[in-house]
């Protein structure tokens, strides 16, 4: 049940699901059967645009709509500066509610086009061939930023694909943060992108990419059949400790564990996703295309390599292409799907690892900043 008394601030409305919309409903005393005209009216746009408040759902009592107002709000992002890659590649700055800018980008590709979008402001994981880490951590974004991101992208692009039924086919929750130490926002967000009453997005087209927080990975075999992809970047412990710092909180062994457990949860014969940055002298020789085969020869996955793209104050540099491609092969010879990301957008700074958005200064809330850590500690996650 929500409590609708004594709160402290208004509801989000926009990262709501349908069982939150039905419960709240309940709570005011009215049919649960409006939380599906009130989904249709959120995440459906109104000849190209979505709504903004509440006088537009005229299927509504004036009563209903007026208490909904009085509760809760239809908040989004405020989009602060776009850029378009040569490419075609876009770039958002999106200001979040705690006054820092988080990114968000669009590639758009002839058969699809893939939102990569953000869950934290910042990040606390520190991996060192990323920049968002080294922006520190802020907070968390709502589970109503991260779809008002979703929103923000397919009203901008709507207009400039006009013969696309659909413009964003894929979501990747593979922006700013660290989506399983955000399960409370992220969850619900990711629930409303697959529902037929929110976008519809196929659950094979949204995607929850980790660094390998263990508990969140647990936590999604019974709340959701997203798609899961894993930041390795290392075929062992020792190097993957210096390339990402919580596997001395969670190593390989463990990772792959639960990604196992997961792969069985979601049935289908569907695969994860195994996320492979390509540092040219670091993880790139055939000996670790080796480890790497050998490592994942019991899972179930495909394989991506990304080429590392540099950001200021990376001492990292990428591979030649040509290591790259051996290293492929080297993969493909032992029977692995394995595709290598093409770079996009990094004229304006859109690659993968790249995004550093503008972290404010300042320090979070005590509260906030204790419960990222706690969450890092012990294991705990929300």
């Amino acid at each position: 049940m929500i409590e609708t008394h004594q709160q402290s601030e208004k509801l989000d409305y926009l990262g709501f699901t349908l069982d939150r919309w039905q419960a709240l409903l309940e709570t005011l005393g009215e049919k649960s059967y409006h939380a599906k005209q009130i989904m249709k009216w959120l995440h459906r746009p109104l000849r190209g645009r979505f709504v903004h408040d509440f006088s537009a759902m005229t299927d509504l009592s004036k009563s209903l709509r007026s208490r909904l107002a009085e509760l809760g709000e239809i908040h989004q992002p405020e989009e602060h500066d776009q850029f378009v890659s040569t490419d075609g590649t876009r770039k958002w700055l999106l200001k979040s509610r705690s006054g820092s800018l988080v990114e968000m980008v669009f590639i758009p590709e002839s058969s699809r086009g893939t939102l990569c979008v953000s869950s934290q402001v910042g990040c606390a994981l520190d991996c060192s061939f990323c920049a968002t880490g080294k922006q520190g951590f802020n907070s968390n974004l709502t589970a109503g930023e991260i779809i008002g991101q979703l929103r923000i992208a397919i009203a901008a692009l709507a207009p400039l694909y006009p013969d696309r039924r659909r413009v964003v086919t894929n979501v990747v929750m593979m922006g700013m943060g660290e989506p399983l130490l955000n399960t409370d926002n992220v969850f619900p967000a990711v629930n409303v992108m697959m529902d037929d009453l929110g976008y519809g997005i196929s659950k094979r087209r949204v995607t929850i990419s980790t660094a390998g927080v263990v508990p969140g990975i647990e936590k999604m075999c019974g709340t959701t059949d997203a798609s899961l992809a894993i930041s390795l970047h290392a075929p062992d412990n020792e190097l993957r400790c210096q390339l990402v710092p919580i596997n001395r909180k969670y190593p390989i062994e463990d990772l792959l564990q639960v990604c196992s457990r997961y792969v069985r949860h979601l049935g289908e014969k569907r695969r994860i996703t195994i996320e492979y940055t390509m540092i040219d002298g670091v993880n790139d020789s055939l000996a670790r295309a080796a480890q790497l085969s050998c490592l994942l020869r019991d899972l179930p996955c495909k394989i991506n390599l990304i080429p590392f793209n540099p950001f200021p104050g990376t001492v990292y540099r990428r591979p030649t292409m040509a290591t790259v491609r051996k290293f492929q092969e080297r993969l493909v010879n032992d029977n692995y799907s394995v595709t290598v990301r093409t770079t996009r957008g990094a004229d304006i700074q859109a690659a993968c690892g790249q995004l550093a958005g503008r972290v404010a200064a300042k320090t979070p809330s005590r509260a906030s900043a204790q419960r990222n850590a706690h969450q890092i500690a012990t294991s705990e996650v929300a």
